[in-house]
């Protein structure tokens, strides 16, 4: 009996391997063919690994020897897993790493990013490099769509073409939504796993700053960016999870978030009865004002019927202090610290790239400026890259937003989630992402429904720095009761 790959999770993969049911190269090679037949019209996918069949060829070796009992071949947890990585994570190989941009194209990195080297370590496949909002979308913050860039064009959303596929991470979901691939990863800073995630029907794991090492990969604002799994369901985003966690010694914020690893890893807290006991705190302002009269508010209003059913406590109609403050980046400061970051970090690692066209903020523009119809410069500008280059680190009034950052988040959601005893706070959409953003806080999303004309949306659940078992247990029971996901009609 054949093994339908379409939709297919690592745990069923896993399983079809052992049975003699699949092979990697079969796998490898179902989803080039997806790509070549989609990705014209998604834009999803960059560019593959030319040595993706060889690498899934080696890997059903590996494999072999392992069956036939050949010690010295120990496989990892993705054995033959292909996966996609957002185009901002560096890979030693025949792939570029460009944010999409023409400008770092024919750049090499010095090695893998560290994330890379777990997947690698653990037998996955690099499949190849997913689209995204070019250069995190911060080039220009009014001009650059959601999920265009100058290299693939614009990322069409599987479900509904006239709909947003949402960024930056924005190829990832898409990818993995139309079966281009098993899993991908992404990166996030402001909203760019949980957005896209929502939009696409998938699961968007955004882990607390510092659990997954940001070492080789294109910077936006390391004192937010985290690297995390865009999935087809929970299960498989705690298993890439499980693979990239953990220290590392050439990413400072990895060794104070290693702490939360719980012994043992997260697969563990796959609990069908994870709702059972949790006290979950229900957002709604302002979150519910944008969705009124839709199918997305009378799902949110069943779902939460459905946890309550499950076991939970629910605690509603929450508000966060100064949440109008906190969820607008200009009003907040969030996007004067971004200015400040990204130029003194896009410069360093610059600095440390091998044959680059580019070795500055400043080259950068200057690139855009002097190929404009490439960059398609003139209608979309840089003027964001331009502020930023006006900058000079973190002065005193940058120092100031910070702590003023920091009470919104202490006197906000930390100060609710104490108070009310909470496990997550659960909202609508993706909107809640700055409130994660500022804080360091870890978020999960879970495919919701699907609005009349077919456009996807999603719930969230996030918390405190750390409760990623908590949120995997919340997420994985809510998945398993309500299993609202169907992939997209691409006939």
């Amino acid at each position: 009996m054949d093994f339908k790959i379409e939709e297919a999770t690592v745990k069923a993969i896993q399983q079809a391997f052992a049975e003699s049911k699949l092979t990697a190269r079969k796998l490898v090679d179902f989803y080039l063919h997806q790509i070549e037949s989609l990705n014209p019209v998604l834009r999803g996918v960059i560019e593959v690994n030319p040595d993706a069949q060889l690498l899934a060829d080696e890997s059903d070796r590996e494999k072999e020897i392992s069956r036939n009992g050949g010690g010295l071949v120990e496989l990892g947890e993705l054995h033959g897993i292909p996966v996609l990585l957002k185009d901002t994570i560096g890979t030693n190989d025949k792939l570029s790493t460009t944010a999409g941009s023409y400008a770092l194209l024919g750049s090499k990195v010095r090695g893998d990013a560290a994330v890379v080297e777990r997947l690698r370590k653990s037998g996955a496949i690099i499949l190849g490099k997913a689209s995204l909002s070019e250069w995190y979308r911060f080039r220009s913050l009014s001009g650059v769509p959601n999920g265009w860039c100058a290299r693939s064009g614009q990322g069409v959303n599987p479900y509904l073409s006239s709909g947003t596929p949402c960024g930056s991470s924005s190829g990832s979901a898409i990818s993995v939504a139309a079966n281009m691939v098993c899993v991908a990863l992404g990166s996030e800073t402001h909203c760019s796993i949980i957005c896209p995630s929502v939009h696409n029907s998938v699961v968007g794991l955004k882990p607390t700053v510092g659990l997954t090492s940001r070492a080789g990969v294109i910077p936006m604002t390391p004192r937010w960016d985290t690297i995390g799994p865009i999935c087809r369901t929970v299960s498989d985003a705690v298993y890439v999870l499980d693979v990239i966690a953990g220290f590392d010694p050439s990413d400072e914020a990895t060794r104070e978030a290693a702490k939360y690893i719980p012994e043992g890893g997260y697969k563990q807290f796959l609990n069908e009865d994870g709702l059972k006991g949790k006290r979950l705190g229900i957002f709604r302002h302002p979150f519910m004002e944008k969705i009124q009269d839709t199918a997305e508010s009378a799902a949110f209003e069943l779902h939460i019927d459905t946890m309550r059913e499950r076991g939970a406590q629910v605690i509603d109609n929450l508000t966060i202090d100064q949440i109008e403050t906190i969820l607008d980046p200009n009003q907040s400061g969030e996007i004067s610290i971004m200015m400040a970051e990204f130029k003194t970090h896009i410069n360093i690692y610059l600095k440390e790239l091998e044959n680059s066209p580019v070795h500055s903020l400043a080259d950068i523009i200057a690139f855009n400026e002097n190929n404009a119809e490439l960059e398609k410069l003139t209608e979309y500008d840089q003027e964001s890259f331009i502020e930023a280059d006006k900058t000079n680190g973190l002065g005193e009034n940058e120092r100031a937003i910070l702590e003023n950052l920091a009470e919104l988040s202490i006197n906000g959601l930390e100060k609710l989630m104490k108070e009310h005893e909470l496990d997550a706070m659960v909202t609508p959409g993706s909107r809640a992402s700055p409130i994660y953003a500022i804080g360091g806080y870890p978020a999960v999303t879970v495919p919701a429904g699907y609005e009349r004309d077919g456009m996807p949306f999603g719930i969230c659940f996030g918390g405190l720095k750390g409760s990623e078992p908590k949120l995997i247990e919340i997420s994985y029971a809510f998945e398993q009761a309500t299993k609202v996901r169907r992939p997209p009609s691409l006939g």
